[in-house]
């Protein structure tokens, strides 16, 4: 694709190649000489002004510096990766990020706030492997996980709900190593203090009210929204009369579900099992 083809304003990632071109224009530099301050190739550069390759977060923040500080690039390559993400997800991370209190349940595989990186990766690189997301997307969704993971260490510490469907425990995902090291990192997590881990188990049969994936926010401000995903989109729900009976809805979940000690009885079992 040449200049002339490049439509800034036809997607986030053209808006950044065509936002990293004028920049460098702008001071005359060369392409050789700006990938030699970026530390890539020349080659790479021309690839990601041209939009026919994605930023990474590394090249975002090594233009902003290039260009003397500020987060213009940075802030620009989030928007690409948004792009690539199910509609309200990027809203409901940032709320995630504030909230007081979090409630999810995941049906099938470990939730993103409590996976390992090594587990996040495999899952990444199924998805790869299926062309459902590239290498690029791969990796980013990676560094995604591990940034909401790290919101939850503030002051003061967010309540922390996990209800996991028994499949989420049971569905192998990886290598034996994978799974175990998840399985621990599930045990980690329940022995904080600012945090209560369930499992709904298979023969709660019709009692169990989800049957997808919910997360239920509080915010500081004590108001409620939920997020609940499909395949194709994500729904964020603010308005307090819908978000509601989805609490009241978790709750009974709870109430249904193993405790935290049964919970973590049966995580250390089936550790044992993978060995």
């Amino acid at each position: 694709m040449n200049r002339k083809e490049l439509d800034p304003d036809s997607s986030p990632q053209a808006a950044f190649g065509a936002r990293l071109r004028s920049s460098r224009e702008e001071r005359e530099w060369t392409q050789d000489e700006f990938a030699d301050r970026m530390g890539y190739s020349s080659t790479h550069i021309s690839a990601v002004e041209t939009g026919r390759k994605l930023p990474t977060l590394r090249l975002a923040r090594s233009a902003d510096n290039a260009f003397g500080g500020g987060d213009r690039f940075e802030r620009a390559f989030r928007k690409v990766r948004h792009a690539g993400l199910l509609e309200g997800f990027p809203q409901f991370v940032e709320h995630e990020a504030q909230a007081a209190e979090i409630r999810l349940y995941e049906v099938g595989v470990i939730p993103g706030l409590l996976q390992t990186p090594e587990y996040a990766a495999v899952l990444a690189q199924s998805a790869v492997k299926r062309r459902a997301i590239t290498d690029e997307q791969a990796e980013e969704r990676v560094t995604l996980i591990a940034e909401r993971q790290a919101t939850l260490d503030r002051t003061p510490s967010p309540l922390v709900f996990v209800v996991l469907d028994e499949s989420c425990l049971r569905r192998p995902i990886g290598e034996p190593a994978v799974m175990n090291a998840q399985l621990d990192r599930l045990a980690e997590f329940a022995e904080l203090p600012n945090t209560v881990l369930q499992v709904a188990p298979f023969d709660m049969g019709a009692r169990r009210p989800f049957d997808l994936p919910v997360t239920v926010l509080t915010l500081p401000d004590r108001s409620l929204m939920s997020y609940a995903e499909s395949a194709q989109r994500g729904h964020l729900e603010r308005e307090s009369t819908f978000v509601l009976p989805i609490l009241t809805a978790y709750h009974q979940l709870q109430a249904e579900s193993r405790s935290q000690a049964e919970t973590v009885a049966m995580i250390s079992t089936l550790r044992k099992g993978t060995q």
